[in-house]
């Protein structure tokens, strides 16, 4: 591959000033960083090693000292708010003229182009953009008219198999089916696309596609934005999958890249994430120069040192060794519980003690697990004590059935053939428009071939199709007809949503029910009314357009609370949504083999060095506390299950740790075990009504009535085993059956 350096004018090499503000502060290989020019760059951050500030710092030296204009760089991230950090850095630095410097994430910069350029595609520059949810139901319909058993071939599986295809940038015209299989997804693929061509919409592998193909396809266009960008610098490079890679470099055709990341922490294979893209970076530019920073800014020694033998066991890997100057810090507290209630109970009471010596508040407390199940018990144990918690990654705000429906009446209002948001509001609320009414309409649209919404406009001839639905339907479309108008008439998006909310009489239902749920769907409204608002006061210029694509480009992480505001709340969370993020306190729990490194992952060895790395940014997250804890035994499928520790608590060094309690069996352990000591002292402020955990056995037969924490009322339908090995089971209704270990269950006889 030809080196981009190959085409950038050659500079004058200047030594800079040594008080120059924009090195201020900088250690030797960040100042290198920056001060960098002429050939591809790769910059290997470690975790917490200040990449966000070199990046900034970089741009920032780009416009003061080497008479580049904001309009000539682009600078890539993967959230909206890394991206909003990283402009804010930049205007700090050099003032406001950073308006003109497009910094974004990877999908917002393709749908600006796409934008640009819909009609040489055949779209409308008001193209609609669908997420996961939007392509299962628009598959959903696809699968349907190709009559596939939904079984066998379930709507989420075929849009997770074309997702792929997109990452690979294999589209439908290129994908060559072998086996009877994949034959079929070639037939849900071709209907899929078409289905999306048709309803003027692309989904988000299709904006990263569509954008590659585009300046593949037309070399002008390709040469347009080559000429712009003299400057492409990428963030968290190692997460880039095959379609991002090949999108930088065509961008980047003749400018000076800058890519920024760390091998150690790619974690998003599952997401199609390619390592190769950073580990095989100096051999697609055979001329890039290699920056490695090593200092952490974040963590104590004892944190960084416990990551580094962790990570250290990986093979293959380029050699790295994090380090600070903020000295040793506390040592890892580690603990062995006797299960999964015991571990959540140590953990509630090592953050009591902390908030009680005014070590910690509970803002500075993260829980981390490897997967969302394991929550729940901590949930259980914190409501108890009156731990204030917040769950992350629970049901997202925009994914909220009523928040979805409002903006499927506004995507609609903007792209009428949008047929995945018109088809979910045609009978919300309810106006007598039934599924026999929609096949109707369905069939004239096919016999006519015509697009749906053309259908609803002549309802009347669709055959079979009953009167009164005749009716509902030119209601609908008459009520759609005066909504396009306001906008049209420059209505924006706040007006817009308060009309659909009222002429639809959707608010007014919710506001009528005694459905006590219907009262948060009512406040979720007036928050989402709220962020359109907030919208027009930032963009005053902005279109509905510009606000749909907004609100359809916010990430996972952009929802994260933001580390200065004061949520008051232990937060909990998978240790992949907490990449990114540091917290002067972490708990990683669940640390045994087939929990964490994941059960799939052990005989794999590829994937257990990426469940390796997941270990590495989970104890690279905490600052200046680090606990660890894993469970002798877990309840599965109602079924108690007995995992060794994880190798990773194995390769950390012993000098690191001080192990609260290794000893799982009751009487080595010196003491009552964590749900006890808990409960004595929840009970002694009033707190907790009865012990949890490791307790005395509860003598059950069969009829007798019972009460679980978690499962409610039951009845014992059957018992056996004695002692320490006494299991029964039990019909918890609506809950199911369960069998249950009596030693470890929270079930008590009523």
């Amino acid at each position: 591959m030809t080196s981009p350096a190959a085409a950038i004018d050659s500079e004058p090499s200047t030594e800079p000033a040594a008080d120059d503000p924009l090195l201020a502060g900088l250690n030797a290989q960040q100042r290198q960083a920056v001060l960098h020019q002429g050939g591809p760059l790769l910059i290997v951050a470690g975790a917490g090693s200040g990449k966000t500030r070199v990046l900034a710092h970089r741009i920032a030296w780009l416009l003061e000292h080497r008479s580049v204009q904001p309009g000539q760089i682009v600078a890539i991230t993967f959230t909206n708010k890394a991206a909003g950090e990283m402009r804010e850095r930049v205007t700090g630095l050099v003032g406001p003229r950073t308006r003109a410097m497009w910094v974004s994430t990877f999908h917002s910069m393709c749908v600006r182009i796409l934008r640009s350029h819909a009609k040489e595609l055949g779209f409308t520059s008001s193209f609609t953009i669908y997420d996961a949810g939007d392509s299962q139901r628009l598959m959903t319909l696809v699968a349907r008219e190709l009559d596939l058993d939904p079984k066998r071939y379930p709507a989420r599986s075929l849009t997770a198999k074309i997702s792929n295809l997109k990452n690979e940038l294999v589209d439908e015209e290129s994908y060559h089916p072998e086996s009877a299989p994949e034959k079929v997804l070639a037939q849900a693929y071709r209907g899929y696309q078409q289905r999306l061509r048709q309803a003027n919409a692309m989904d988000f592998d299709d904006l990263i596609m569509t954008t590659v193909n585009m300046l593949q396809a037309f070399p002008e266009i390709a040469e347009h934005y080559q000429r712009r960008f003299t400057h492409v610098l990428v963030d968290e490079y190692q997460d880039t999958n095959h379609a991002q890679y090949v999108l930088v470099r065509e961008l980047s055709k003749g400018a000076e890249l800058c890519v920024v990341g760390d091998a150690d922490q790619s974690i998003y294979a599952f997401r199609g994430a390619t390592i190769r893209n950073i580990v095989e970076f100096e051999r697609d530019y055979p001329q890039a120069s290699t920056v490695l920073l090593e200092q952490n800014y974040r963590s104590t020694q004892t944190i960084l040192q416990a990551a580094n033998s962790v990570i250290a066991r990986n093979s293959g890997r380029r050699a790295k060794n994090l380090w600070s100057d903020q000295g040793a810090g506390e040592q890892i507290q580690a603990y062995v519980a006797d299960n999964a209630h015991d571990e959540a109970a140590w953990v509630a009471g090592e953050i009591d003690r902390l908030s009680d010596a005014e070590e910690a508040r509970p803002k500075d407390v993260a829980v981390f697990y490897r997967t969302n199940n394991q929550s729940r018990v901590f949930e259980e144990i914190f409501i108890r004590v009156g731990l204030p918690y917040r769950v992350v990654g629970g049901v997202r705000f925009y994914e909220r059935r009523e928040v979805r429906d409002a903006l499927a009446y506004l995507r609609t209002i903007a792209n009428p053939a949008d047929l995945v948001s018109l088809r979910r509001i045609l009978n919300t609320p309810r106006r007598g428009i039934g599924q026999r009414a929609e096949a109707c309409v369905e069939a004239l649209a096919s016999r006519e071939r015509i697009a749906f919404h053309e259908a609803l406009d002549r309802c009347a001839e669709a055959p079979g199709i009953n009167p009164r639905s005749v009716a509902a339907i030119t209601d609908f479309t008459t009520l759609m007809a005066e909504l396009r108008s306001l906008a049209t008439d420059g209505a924006g998006p706040s007006s817009l949503l308060e009309a659909v909310l009222d002429r639809t009489g959707y608010l007014a239902e919710l506001s009528a029910s005694t459905d006590p749920q219907d009262e948060g769907r009512v406040d979720n409204l007036n928050e989402m009314v709220s962020v359109a608002s907030d919208f027009e006061q930032q963009r005053p210029d902005g279109t509905l357009t510009d606000f749909l694509e907004q609100v359809s480009l916010v990430a996972d992480a952009d929802e994260l609370p933001d580390g200065g505001e004061d949520v008051g709340q232990i937060l909990l969370m998978t240790v992949h949504t907490a990449k990114g993020l540091e917290f002067p306190v972490v708990f990683l729990t669940g640390l045994e083999d087939g929990i964490f490194p994941h059960l799939r992952t052990l005989s794999e060895p590829v994937e257990l060095q990426e469940e390796r790395r997941l270990a590495y940014v989970a104890i690279t997250r905490a600052q200046r506390r680090l606990y660890l804890s894993r469970a002798m035994s877990r309840t599965a499928w109602g079924q108690p299950s007995y995992n060794p520790s994880s190798r990773f608590l194995e390769e950390i060094p012993d000098e690191l740790v001080h192990w609260v309690r290794s000893e799982p069996v009751r009487a080595y352990s010196g003491g009552p075990s964590a749900q006890e000591r808990l409960a004595s002292a929840a009970l002694s402020r009033g707190g907790l009504r009865g012990g949890v955990g490791n307790r005395a056995i509860v003598d059950l037969a069969v009829g007798d009535r019972v009460s679980h924490d978690a499962f409610g009322l039951g009845v014992v339908v059957d018992t056996k085993g004695v002692a320490d090995k006494a299991e029964a089971t039990i019909d918890f209704g609506t809950s199911g059956t369960k069998r249950l270990l009596l030693r470890y269950a929270p079930v008590e006889k009523l």
